[in-house]
């Protein structure tokens, strides 16, 4: 006996119903298998090997195929600039010394007379002509020029220019006619002060200087004295200190064989006094240029001796 189902108003044979369920069964199934085909085609696409992050951010499957390492950036840095390099200094092109050229001859070899007289007379003051003051301009003379020439850089020919005079006239002192006629200086007369006991009798008036023993001189030498504005104090002193190599302390200047007879006044050689005679003047002491005479002195002069400085 057939069972007739209701469904809202339609009533269906048992028959027909079978054959419509197999029906839908059988499409449920092909659905399904539809459905699970493209899901698994879509898995297989979406889920293959990428190269692009997934959506959650990690990192694609693992794959053999070798991949691009990824480069770090690098922070682009400020482009150094080259640093300043020195400006080199230029070197100095090394200028010539202009050279001296010895002007026209004044005196020289062959010429006589009062102008060669003063001339061996000057050399003589400042020690470059050790001879007799002849007047006659011969190989003495000669020889002296060209040391005294070659020692100032003036051009050496031993012939007097004006270049040579100049710094000669510049370096002494008028000759004075003992010094033109070979006499040197000549003594006044002793004061009756230098004329007992041990005595350095030294006379303003001729500029001498006279060692005298008991009245008679043993010693004579030319001397230089103070400036107007340092006078060497006159009168009678006595030696009370002798040093061989003395430097004074208010000058810095040296004072071989020093004889203080007055207050820092001494007898004593001078290096000025034997380069430039008598235009110049010491501070108050008496001023000896002949280096060795003043030697000499020092060995006889003691301590005690009197010291008289007078106008003879």
């Amino acid at each position: 006996m057939g069972v007739t189902l209701v469904s809202g108003s339609l009533f269906f044979p048992e028959g027909e119903l079978m054959l419509l369920m197999r029906r839908l069964l059988l499409a449920t199934a092909v659905a399904g298998l539809l459905c699970a085909t493209a899901f698994v085609a879509g898995y297989a696409l979406h889920d293959g090997p990428s190269r692009r992050p997934t959506a959650s951010g990690t990192g694609a499957v693992p794959t053999d195929e070798p991949s691009t390492p990824a480069v770090p950036r690098e922070t682009p840095s400020a482009t150094p600039r080259p640093a300043a390099s020195p400006t080199p200094t230029p070197t100095p092109t090394p200028t010539e010394e202009p050279t001296l050229e010895p002007g026209p001859r004044l005196l020289g070899p062959g010429d006589d007379g009062d102008q060669v007289r003063d001339l061996q007379a000057r050399l003589k003051q400042i020690f470059w002509f050790d001879a007799d003051v002849t007047g006659t301009y011969g190989d003495v003379t000669e020889a002296a020029v060209r040391g005294f020439q070659a020692k100032r850089g003036i051009p050496v020919t031993g012939e007097v220019d004006q270049r040579t005079q100049d710094r000669l006239y510049a370096m002494t002192a008028t000759p004075t006619d003992a010094e033109l006629h070979n006499r040197g200086n000549t003594p006044g007369a002793l004061d009756a002060r230098c004329r007992t006991g041990r005595v350095l009798c030294i006379d303003k008036t001729s500029s001498t200087l006279r060692f005298v023993v008991d009245g008679v001189v043993k010693q004579t030498l030319d001397a230089r004295f103070g400036a107007s504005t340092t006078p060497t104090r006159e009168g009678v002193h006595q030696v009370y200190l002798k040093d061989a190599d003395h430097v004074s302390h208010l000058y810095g200047s040296s004072m071989p064989y020093s004889m203080f007879f007055d207050r820092g006044q001494a007898v004593h050689y001078s290096s000025d006094f034997a380069a430039v005679g008598y235009a110049g003047a010491s501070h108050g002491c008496v001023n000896i240029r002949d280096y060795d005479g003043v030697a000499h002195l020092y060995d006889q002069v003691r301590v005690g001796d009197t010291v008289v400085v007078y106008w003879s």
